[in-house]
């Protein structure tokens, strides 16, 4: 199991910090091959489902993640999100928090553990490495767009 984790302290607002990373359909956007969709359209709550699909025509498989916690940040607390993977390639889980830090900043922490069926343990220290570089990249340029 690969685990990778990710912090940073951003001049937005938590709730502001929040509403972009959770604009689930952008999360492909720093991701090559990869589109993202959530059900049921509207607002996430627990038991949305995202999916990631990753790859070209045939070669491509499906990153399923319920929602099974969903706090937004509120004046008095952090937000929290949590997405458990639930496809046949791709297993583990992936934390969002979102906290006030000062000067009217938001710290982000971004955990996750990825199972990558078919992976050899060898390579988990390598996952973890691409994973870190590729959801890092996610992460800031999800936090930089409106």
């Amino acid at each position: 199991m690969a685990v990778l984790s990710l912090e940073r302290t951003v001049p937005l607002v938590p709730a502001e910090a929040w509403r972009r990373l959770t604009r689930w359909e952008r999360h492909g956007d720093t991701v090559p091959l990869t589109r993202v969709t959530a059900e049921p359209p509207g607002p996430t709550r627990r038991g949305t489902v995202v999916v990631a699909r990753t790859g070209a025509g045939p070669v491509a498989f499906d990153d399923p993640m319920e929602v099974t916690l969903w706090q937004p940040p509120r004046p008095d607390a952090p937000g929290r999100c949590r997405l458990d993977k639930r496809g046949r390639v791709v297993r583990g889980w992936a934390e969002i928090e979102v906290r006030p830090a000062p000067d009217d900043r938001a710290h982000v922490m971004w955990r996750e553990e990825l199972d990558v069926r078919f992976l050899p343990p060898f390579l988990d220290g390598p996952l973890g490495r691409a994973g870190h570089h590729v959801f890092g990249r996610t992460v800031d340029h999800l936090l930089r767009q409106p």
